[in-house]
């Protein structure tokens, strides 16, 4: 069972999710927002307390935004890169498959890695076993674990740190 305060905090976090998917805070939006993320956490709360690990200090919000920032930007670099090595052909494509330690211990702060991994174009999170996480790179500048390990987590592992662990 969920505690009270888990309860809140996916509430909350369902309810800014809705305003940013709606990007409205109009009253019948937020109310409709309202609506559903009581309804969501009054008949889901114990299947879905894991998104309520957030930390909902000032400070961790900060780094939530900035953590949003980062993506975007590593985002913007890897499509300019694919987008590059796709127009010149080249361009070097050493694809691997590689091997990176995760020091993330909660679960939905693994998840966002891996998914942040995911959607930035020239890799692919793999498969997790324990602390390592396999990813397709691309354009592998190493295959060595600690060179992966910082060319592909280790910034988005700075922030999710601040946030969950």
């Amino acid at each position: 069972m969920a505690r009270p305060a888990d309860s809140v905090k996916l509430f909350l976090t369902l309810v800014i999710f809705w305003i940013l998917l709606n990007g409205s805070v109009q009253p019948g939006a937020l109310a409709i927002g309202v609506a559903v993320a009581l309804t969501i956490v009054f008949f889901f709360r114990d299947t879905l307390s894991v998104l309520s690990g957030h930390r909902l200090t000032g400070r961790a919000i900060w780094v939530s935004l900035q953590f949003v920032g980062y993506f975007l930007r590593e985002l913007v670099k890897a499509n300019l890169q694919m987008a590059a090595i796709v127009l010149d052909p080249r361009l070097p494509v050493e694809p691997a498959i590689v091997a990176v330690k995760v020091r993330l211990t909660h679960p939905v702060a693994r998840l966002l890695l891996a998914n942040s991994i995911t959607l930035t174009p020239g890799t692919l999170s793999v498969e997790y076993k324990g602390d390592t996480l396999y990813v397709h790179w691309v354009v592998a500048r190493g295959t060595d674990t600690e060179t992966a390990t910082r060319e592909i987590v280790a910034g988005f592992e700075r922030y999710l740190e601040q946030m969950y662990d």
